[in-house]
């Protein structure tokens, strides 16, 4: 049977009104007849060194990766779509607009110390304050939380969110609409609570290893900058008793070759991913050690829509049809990845999103409209367009951009430059505006297009590219008042057709995720954002 995409479980729960969740946890479950290891230990390549360990001033999965394993939510989503409780035990609702969360009794830090409904207040004041700069500060409002927009935008005082504890184990969130894919929302990692004693003792310094207290399976203990982070299994979480592993050592390491040579060498057991050139060799070779599996993302390339000459539409649509993304698709990934033409995907949340008329056009007449559109903006053989093209230092990045740019200079005569920074220098490269184009991706929050549109909404504390149109955003309100699945999808179609037009970022391609996965490895299921627990692994004797 195939599973429910989650907002139809969200969908589902909103016209019950009620959910007492009282199911068992998802956590490593061992096969009847697995021997198991006596060393439980377990090595995992990150991709890059995280910017912080902070939920709240993150945006990547190279920090949510460590966060999902030493933090936990009010709730998961289980890789069936179904909602998983986590820290809250039940819940319910009334009229789909007001939530009551009840907290597992006795939940703690890892110091001991009880987690109330208090700090999770505490913690979404922080999130959509101003002064806490988070770059997801837009979300609860996506969310349709109580006053969250508005104190996100500095126009009311984070005290006045729709959220309040009703007592230390019951928490009450309010919002201004019902909103399908809530409870999915809810579980994204921004949203976990955090220790309010502990970050007014430290400040910025409260993640270091010798302060942090976390609520989820793993405890940082050691942290090495750009060589190594290791936590270690956290007694008092919740739900220990269901968990395998004792130690994981996350790797920072950003070249996709020396990743898989420490694979090959028996350091690593799961890689970050699998270098296109080296693909289709580890199949034949390592066989069922290579791991692919979809994944709710879009690889693209942002513009800088405030900066000349891509503050004009028609030279962002320009470099859009003159991108030949089925190469670059299968021919320079080749790994299952999809050309893409829509920021979304072209099936998420129950509705279909169709590409522009222009996605369908011979590629000859898409170049000929790219050359008329360039020549209109000013851009022609005897001035050409010139631009730099940033990207984040990976192998991939770089053969990906080494590809579009000659494309660019065949089809258009247009000079792409070049420019790599390390993920966190680039990330304060888009966030500052000093940028021409950057290479971006992003991968779903939960299962509904507006997780990859709300980010070009006027004003949203991701929209790095700048991007505002007024019929885009009202495209994106009436999705979110939507009744149904099908009107949303309706209004997602009508923002996807803006950018199309608009193109604030030129969408690549469509990921799948890429691991490799030693076979002693047990439980290694990544979910339709690619996420994967420590918790939920084993390491079986080998």
């Amino acid at each position: 049977m195939k599973p429910q995409p989650r907002n139809h479980i969200a969908l589902s729960l909103l016209a019950v009104g009620i959910l007492s969740a009282c199911s068992g946890a998802f956590a490593a479950t061992v096969p009847a007849g697995t021997v198991l290891a006596e060393k439980q230990e377990l090595v995992r390549n990150n991709g890059s060194e995280p910017s912080s360990l902070d939920p709240q001033k993150v945006e990547s999965d190279v920090e949510f990766n460590i966060i999902s394993d030493i933090f936990d939510g009010l709730v998961a989503v289980r890789n069936d779509g179904s909602i998983e409780p986590r820290l809250a035990e039940k819940w319910e609702n009334k009229d789909n607009t007001v939530w009551v969360f009840h907290l597992r009794p006795g939940i703690t830090w890892s110091d001991g110390t009880a987690i109330t409904a208090k700090d999770v207040v505490w913690s979404w004041q922080r999130l959509v304050d101003p002064k806490t700069a988070s770059p997801y500060a837009s979300y609860p409002g996506n969310m349709h939380i109580l006053n969250a927009a508005e104190i996100a935008l500095g126009k009311k005082s984070p005290d006045t969110l729709g959220v309040k504890a009703l007592d230390d184990s019951t928490l009450e969130v309010t919002l201004t609409q019902p909103t399908a894919a809530f409870l999915a929302m809810l579980a994204n990692p921004t949203l976990v609570p955090l220790d309010p004693v502990l970050i007014n003792r430290f400040g910025d310094k409260w993640t270091k290893p010798e302060h942090i207290v976390t609520s989820g399976a793993y405890k940082v203990t050691d942290w090495v900058v750009n060589e190594r982070i290791v936590a270690e299994r956290n007694a008092r979480y919740w739900n220990n008793k269901q968990t395998v592993i004792n130690k994981v050592t996350y790797l920072p390491i950003n070249a996709e070759t020396a990743d898989v040579n420490r694979y090959k060498a028996g350091e690593i057991d799961i890689t970050y991913t699998i270098p296109v050139n080296q693909f289709a060799q580890l199949q034949q070779t390592l066989g069922d050690q290579v791991h692919v599996s979809p994944q709710l993302a879009t690889y693209y390339y942002e513009f800088n829509t405030t900066k000349a000459p891509f503050n004009d539409p028609r030279v962002r649509r320009a470099l859009n049809m003159a991108l030949d993304k089925d190469i670059i698709a299968d021919k320079v990934m080749g790994q299952g990845q999809r050309p893409a033409w829509v920021i979304s995907q072209p099936q998420i949340g129950g509705v279909k999103i169709a590409s522009p008329d222009y996605a369908s056009w011979p590629r000859e007449k898409r170049i000929a409209e790219a050359k008329k559109l360039l020549n209109e903006a000013g851009f022609n053989a005897s001035h050409p367009l010139s631009f730099n093209l940033l990207y984040n230092t990976m192998e991939t990045h770089q053969r990906i951009a080494i590809a579009a740019s000659s494309m660019w200079k065949k089809n258009l005569g247009v000079e792409a430059k070049l420019q790599n920074q390390e993920w966190k220098t680039m990330l304060d490269t888009m966030h500052t505006g000093n940028f021409d184009a950057v290479r971006y991706a992003w991968i779903a929050d939960y299962d509904d297009a507006a997780t990859f549109l709300n980010n070009f909404r006027t004003g949203d504390s991701e929209n790095t590219s700048k991007y505002s149109n007024p019929a885009y955003d009202e495209a994106m309100q009436n999705a979110a008042k939507a009744k149904d699945v099908a009107e949303r999808g309706k209004y997602y179609q009508q923002a996807e057709d803006l950018l199309a037009q608009d193109v604030p970022a030129i969408p690549v391609y469509h990921y799948v995720r890429t691991h490799l996965v030693k076979p002693w490895v047990g439980g290694f299921a990544p979910d339709s954002l690619g996420v994967y627990l420590t918790k939920d692994l084993y390491i079986k004797k080998h």
